[in-house]
């Protein structure tokens, strides 16, 4: 017997739907809370309304009001006193999880599974931070990417096999700029850049291999510096080497004294004011992205920026096995710990939303635009007194940041005090297709 059409199978399914989700116009709406869009510069209490399959994930933001009628609406949540802003945006994180044990952040140990650590903090989209390399994508597209109802990209690592531990990442010959560029443009739904990390010596081989597959992709590059004896100037990376677009993480780390050895820093230690040429470079479009990581920040970098005025393009947690359970913890925290620092929130959520979207060319993202896909954040903005810490200290903070719910593509992923009515919709019934017997448990989810 003929296969079903994919067109078929959808309309049967449609059809199989309770009939009170036929007859509804959204299906979801999000009620009272105080809607944060930068791309629209919307700073206002307003409904926002969803469309599309309920439980699914084709959702699209339909509409943001004043007042739309929760009765059109599937499912509706109590968002009174909270904040509702994009899906939370993370570029730095290390997702390629496997059994390699020699494989560190490749297929390796200190990977993470992308959905077990994404949603609880408001986070819908994430991009790998060059854990793989065009050796070893496949492997992570297969295992990770199209695994998980997270979104992930990737940035690719100009090294092959990825970050398998030094003996690849300080290997030149590993560093093939044109098959980097073959593999990222063969994957260009993947793919949003190349990343180049952890290399030791002092050397610019490896940062021009980099822009070169970036300049053949036509994407942009994420350097993590390693270290160098004496350092590479910053000031030659950000003003000669670095086009536009082109990305700094982990910016606020670096030395915390004028040793001239390691990672330069972009505060001056001496004077406590950020270097000129990282002011200028930034004004150019030079991005710095915070990528906080295990040991990647220092409040003697952060707070005389912050207070300066100097704020990251975007902030990113370089979430791991080991920064998770260290000072970063994860997204929510460490954009607490800006506003601690006095970074302005709405900042904050630029920051974490629209910066970041445009940062990695996904400008579909990181906003609640119609038509937008339906990936929401929906905040709690807690009062207290709380604590932040990195290697170099403390401080204190009067505000943090706790993800109530989460909404990726128009299906509530997650949430923390069942704001949802109905909290679980009931499955629907799945259309036979005359395909052979069926694995149990294998229907919508």
């Amino acid at each position: 017997m003929r296969a079903f059409s994919l067109s078929a199978l959808a309309v049967l399914f449609m059809l199989c739907q309770p009939a009170w989700s036929q007859t509804k116009k959204y299906s979801i709406v999000i009620k009272g809370g105080h809607v944060i869009d930068p791309k629209n510069n919307v700073d206002a209490v307003m409904d926002v309304a969803i469309e599309g399959t309920p439980g699914g994930e084709d959702g699209k933001i339909a509409l943001v009001a004043k007042n739309i009628d929760a009765s059109q609406a599937v499912q509706v949540v109590d968002a009174k006193g909270l904040y509702v802003t994009p899906g939370l945006i993370d570029i730095h994180v290390h997702f390629f999880w496997g059994t390699d044990l020699k494989g560190t952040y490749r297929n390796g140990p200190n990977g993470l599974p992308a959905d077990g650590f994404t949603f609880r903090s408001g986070v819908t989209t994430v991009v790998d931070a060059g854990s793989s390399g065009w050796k070893t994508f496949e492997t992570f597209k297969k295992q990770t990417i199209d695994l998980s109802k997270t979104r992930v990209l990737a940035f690719l690592n100009i090294v092959g096999e990825g970050m398998a531990g030094g003996k690849f990442e300080n290997s030149l010959e590993e560093m093939d700029a044109k098959a980097t560029a073959e593999m990222a443009k063969k994957y260009p739904n993947d793919v949003v850049g190349v990343k180049l990390a952890h290399f030791v010596g002092h050397d610019w081989t490896p940062t021009d291999r980099a822009l070169e597959a970036g300049t053949l992709a036509n994407i942009p590059i994420m350097v993590d510096f390693g270290s160098a004896n004496p350092v590479l100037p910053l000031e030659e990376l950000y003003l000669k080497k670095f086009r536009k677009g082109d990305i700094y993480t982990h910016c606020f780390g670096g030395n915390s004294n004028n040793s001239g050895r390691g990672r330069e820093s972009i505060v001056d230690v001496s004077t406590n004011k950020v270097k000129p040429y990282a002011i200028e470079a930034q004004k150019r479009g030079v991005i710095f992205d915070v990528g906080f990581g295990g040991a990647s920040f220092l409040f003697s970098q952060g707070q005389p920026a912050i207070k300066q005025g100097f704020y990251p393009n975007s902030i990113s947690t370089d979430l791991h096995t080991s920064s998770m359970n260290s000072a970063m913890k994860d997204m929510n925290n460490i954009m607490s710990m800006f506003m601690a620092m006095g970074m302005d929130f709405k900042s904050v959520i630029k920051a974490s939303t629209w910066n970041p979207a445009q940062e990695i060319r996904r400008e579909e993202l990181g906003n609640l635009s119609v038509g937008s896909p339906a990936d929401v954040a929906i905040l709690n903005l807690r009062d207290g007194n709380f604590g932040y810490y990195a290697r170099d200290g403390k401080i204190t903070g009067k505000k943090r940041i706790e993800t109530e719910a989460t909404i990726r593509g128009g299906n509530i992923v997650y949430t923390l005090n069942a704001r949802v009515e109905p909290v679980n919709l009931p499955r629907p019934e799945r259309p036979a297709t005359n395909q052979g017997p069926q694995t149990p448990g294998t229907g919508p989810r």
